[in-house]
């Protein structure tokens, strides 16, 4: 279960930052998505409740307060002003709706105003995940992870592969997390990071993330889709000059991103994360794009998170060898290998008001996988019309 309020993603921090510096007014919603339809009970529904109540228990604690104004890289891209802010910062679970439905699948909602209602989402679904394990008694086998663990490292020393750990919200617990978290420290010599704050700090990792779809979705609802990528960008350099430069690409296709990837933001981002489709296929067209601006692609770097694992990391990496650099965020692969079968869910922004009078706008992903694109369908209508008129 939640280990502190830095047992999350860097980004849902940074994004907070963002929301907090730019649009301290703006309001969202998150709503819970389970992709396999999970089917509970009211015995697991009351379970959940109790551990998601204790989420109301952790702050930032003047010890971590300390270690992060040490620390070289979150000093450098949160001011201290905003880790003082969290300090007074309290998970409020009376404001996470929890029910099932006539046939027993989860909901969860939880609204605020956006810098801090976006510290929910990693939170709530580490906790089903765990609750999800506990409740049914599905037990890991510690031997298989290890064994597991052991083969993919070896495998990604031998053959070079740079990642980064990308698992905290799908893990099978917070002690495999911080076992395998261990290991890797210990163990890997081409893991640059974790993207999870707590554990980066206690084993001394440098905390890895980019911006979230979430960021996008938020201007595509409030600005219009056409707009959203490019003023997406534009906020995300305001916040961090040039800090945190990984720009996420699929949230209305990647193909529709490109046509918007500018020769300034070209320039200024250090490549994109590949979420969703074909990546062989849309990193060709990135390189393509790059070229197309005079960019040498050999000083970017693409950034492959659709869950991977190792050996299909590798061929991806392979394909790409000397044409543009290629990195990974390996997550589930690494946190839930444990003989067990990991949840496919996810926590998205649903709707946004941009202040406390305004009117609730809908919020949509699309994506390059049919399975991830989530929201309205007359706003996934809007955006076919969008996307055909720029094809």
């Amino acid at each position: 279960m939640i280990l502190s309020i830095l047992d999350t993603d860097l980004y849902k921090f940074t994004t907070s930052y963002a929301y907090m510096k730019l649009y301290p007014n703006a309001l969202g919603t998150f709503e819970y998505v389970d992709r396999n339809n999970t089917v509970y009970d009211q015995g697991f529904l009351v379970e959940l409740e109790k551990v998601l109540c204790t989420l109301k228990e952790v702050s930032l604690t003047q010890e971590e307060f300390y270690k992060i104004s040490k620390n070289k890289w979150l000093s450098r891209f949160l001011p201290m002003s905003y880790w003082e802010w969290l300090m007074g910062f309290r998970f409020n679970p009376s404001k996470l709706q929890t029910w099932l439905d006539n046939e027993g699948h989860l909901h969860i909602r939880v609204t605020d105003y956006l810098y801090k209602v976006t510290l929910y989402e990693v939170p709530v679904l580490y906790t089903v995940s765990e609750c999800y394990y506990k409740y049914n008694n599905i037990q890991a086998d510690i031997d298989i992870m290890y064994n597991n663990l052991k083969q993919k490292i070896e495998y990604a020393n031998d053959n070079n592969l740079i990642f980064s750990e990308f698992g905290t919200r799908r893990r099978y617990s917070s002690s495999i997390h911080e076992l395998v978290v261990k290991y890797l420290k210990e163990n890997s010599k081409t893991c640059v990071g974790t993207s999870n704050v707590h554990f980066a700090l206690k084993y001394d990792m440098m905390p890895c993330g980019t911006f979230p779809h979430e960021w996008v979705m938020f201007h595509g609802a409030v600005w219009g889709y056409q707009q959203a990528n490019e003023l997406a960008m534009r906020d995300w350099v305001r916040c961090y000059d040039g800090d945190l430069g990984t720009v996420l690409c699929d949230t209305y296709t990647t193909k529709f991103f490109i046509k918007q990837f500018s020769r300034k933001y070209s320039k200024l981002f250090d490549g994109p994360r590949l979420d969703s489709g074909d990546e062989k296929e849309l990193g060709d067209l990135f390189i393509e794009h790059y070229k197309s601006m005079n960019i040498d692609p050999m000083t970017k770097t693409l950034v492959m998170s659709n869950a991977l694992d190792f050996p299909r990391f590798k061929a991806i990496r392979d394909y790409f060898k000397d044409r543009i650099n290629v990195v990974a965020g390996i997550g589930t692969n690494l946190t839930n290998d444990c003989g067990v079968i990991p949840l496919n869910e996810v926590m998205k922004l649903i709707e946004v008001k941009v202040n406390i009078y305004g009117s609730k706008l809908p919020c949509i992903k699309r994506s390059d996988d049919f399975g991830k694109r989530l929201g309205d369908p007359v706003q996934q209508g809007i955006l076919d019309i969008v996307l055909e008129n720029a094809a």
